[in-house]
């Protein structure tokens, strides 16, 4: 079977949002460009990981052109999406490899979320070639959304969702676990539950 690339270069939105209410959301990744809409559900930290190393990667760019490239050092203002996700929301697929470069010479950074692959190996070496094989199989891959930003496209991507994992549900002040509606089980309090 063919791999299905779902192509956005660029798209006209991209951007991290969830459906459901916080300790139940899914979190989704969506990328539209005229009609076409993409949406492929992440884990939030897969989520928060690809927010963090997209800055870190930006900052490298800045850093290594002295200031030269073309992407700001925040979050433009004037291009920030507070909207929600565009409805409705199909999923694709489930996301399981990302992947981040910058391509230099068009200024752009390319970001790749590829479906989740169960693997069958006999041992670390051959799970390792297996996962290995898998990446390098342009043809033959499982699906795969690639999306190509400016660099004030992915620095504002990056704000919005590391806005949208902090929006859950607040931590503990006592062992840092989320807060229910409905009450806490805190560890450090030996499980006694605190009335509001």
């Amino acid at each position: 079977m063919s791999r299905q690339v779902f192509l956005y270069d660029p798209p006209d939105r991209f951007v991290a949002g969830t459906v459901g209410l916080p300790g139940r959301r899914t979190f989704f990744l969506q990328a539209s460009s005229g009609s076409r809409t993409t949406s492929v559900a992440l884990e939030k930290t897969q989520v928060a990981a690809l927010a963090e190393r997209m800055e870190e990667l930006l900052d490298e760019v800045v850093r290594r052109s002295g200031g030269n490239a073309s992407v700001p050092a925040v979050a433009p203002t004037e291009i920030a999406d507070t909207a929600p996700l565009d409805t409705p929301v199909e999923e694709e697929f489930r996301v399981g490899t990302m992947a981040l470069a910058w391509d230099g010479d068009e200024q752009r950074m390319i970001v790749e979320a590829q479906a989740l692959v169960e693997l069958d190996a006999d041992s670390e070496e051959d799970l390792a070639e297996a996962e290995e094989r898998l990446l390098q199989d342009e043809e033959n891959g499982p699906p795969m959304l690639r999306v190509r930003l400016s660099g004030a496209q992915a620095r504002a991507f990056a704000k919005r969702a590391l806005d949208v994992v902090n929006a859950g549900r607040p931590p503990c002040p006592l062992c840092s676990l989320p807060l229910d509606p409905e009450g806490h089980v805190c560890p450090r309090q030996n499980g006694y539950r605190r009335g509001a």
